[in-house]
């Protein structure tokens, strides 16, 4: 039977547990106190290639493939929650959906400076009276000669604070439902455009989540990403390769919970001898692991299925709610190892706990994944 991961693949996660450990963990308690954008951090992912890691090489891009990105997800996740979701969202949503949908020339005027960390993207989707409804957009897109103005706003938008480059989804004619919704960029600076940051979440503190107020905001028309009325076909498209990407930092936030137990629990001595020794935990440590090692499974099919071009809907959705639950469940059962200690800053498990929450909730609840999976099989139904 062969390893789950290649040789390169192995090494690639060694290079980045390395720095993971150096130049992550050390800072993670300080950025999520202060809710504190991870600067240093991320220049140190884009002198490894990773602000480039799946988008195209002749874009300026590092190559790779959803497997890679798992890798490196999983590393950066344990040891930062706020760092892995900053990387998500300028790779695998602002990036790639301009790598994925975007005209040559698009391509090379936004991939290059994306993919070397120059500047940073972001993904607007979610506004003020949509969550699930996705797509229920209130946001305009008019056509006005050569270019097209935009109305309303935007939030909970990640890496909005301090992104460069915006793909925002937005509606150019509500009577055509789904068939209305079109993705354009907007870059910082423009005319029309706000950015207001958000502040107070419970975890993933240092994201630079925003909302993003669009007032007569005129864009190019060069910077429609495919074509009219084709956004909610790219939305899925995205939201489903994404969902991977979540699902591989589930696994990181999981594997650093685990390991700060497995540690404490190898330390700390209640009873006359280190909790280890004691049933009640080696249980709940061999659940941990067990939760993990599946999670850990479904998501590489999902990558896998997703780098051969075949089709990952359902695995993606599978991956995902399951990763994101079991990542709770493993999140509870290492603070619940800590006792007191664990609840109190600065431990790691008080911060994964908190970080951990929002997996079930962004990029499509777990609710939302369940219905994709149901509805793949069960197929159209009659009425």
């Amino acid at each position: 039977m062969q390893p789950l991961y290649s040789e390169q693949q192995e090494m690639l996660a060694a290079t980045v547990r390395e720095f993971a450990a150096k130049e992550l963990a050390p800072r993670a308690a300080e950025v999520d106190e202060k809710e504190q954008f991870p600067w240093e951090q991320f220049k140190g992912l884009a002198e490894l290639g990773l602000t480039g890691l799946t988008v195209d090489e002749a874009h300026g891009g590092s190559g790779g493939d959803y497997r890679d990105m798992m890798v490196v997800q999983e590393e950066v996740g344990a040891a930062c929650g706020t760092t892995s979701t900053v990387l998500i969202t300028h790779v695998s949503l602002g990036s790639q959906t301009i790598n994925q949908f975007g005209t040559t020339e698009q391509k090379d005027r936004w991939l290059p400076s994306l993919a070397t960390g120059e500047k940073i993207a972001a993904f607007a989707l979610t506004e003020p009276q949509t969550g699930s409804d996705a797509l229920g957009l209130s946001t305009t897109i008019v056509e006005d000669g050569d270019d097209y103005i935009l109305n309303g706003t935007k939030l909970f938008c990640t890496n909005g604070g301090v992104a460069d480059v915006f793909t925002i989804f937005c509606n150019a004619d509500r009577s055509a439902g789904y068939r209305g919704i079109s993705v354009i960029v907007v870059e910082k600076g423009t005319p029309g455009f706000t950015v207001n940051p958000q502040h107070g979440k419970m975890g993933m503190r240092g994201c630079e989540t925003a909302e993003l107020v669009f007032d007569n905001c005129r864009v190019p028309k060069s910077n429609l990403l495919g074509e009219p009325g084709g956004g909610y076909t790219i939305a899925l498209k995205i939201l489903d390769s994404s969902r991977i990407m979540i699902a591989a930092q589930c696994l990181g936030l999981a594997k650093g919970a685990l390991e700060a137990a497995l540690s404490y629990a190898r330390q700390r001595k209640a009873f006359g001898s280190v909790i280890g020794k004691k049933q009640a935990i080696q249980f709940m440590l061999a659940d941990m692991a067990i939760e993990l090692d599946a999670a850990r499974l479904l998501t590489f099919r999902a990558a896998s299925l997703y780098d051969a071009g075949l089709p990952h809907s359902k695995e993606a959705a599978m991956a995902k709610v399951y990763a994101s639950e079991a990542s709770g469940r493993i999140a509870t059962k290492a603070l619940q190892i800590h006792g007191g200690v664990g609840y109190f800053k600065p431990s790691v498990v008080e911060r994964i706990y908190r970080d951990q929450r929002v997996t079930e909730i962004y990029e499509g609840t777990s609710e939302i994944q369940r219905l994709v999976i149901s509805r793949d099989l069960l197929g159209d139904l009659p009425d």
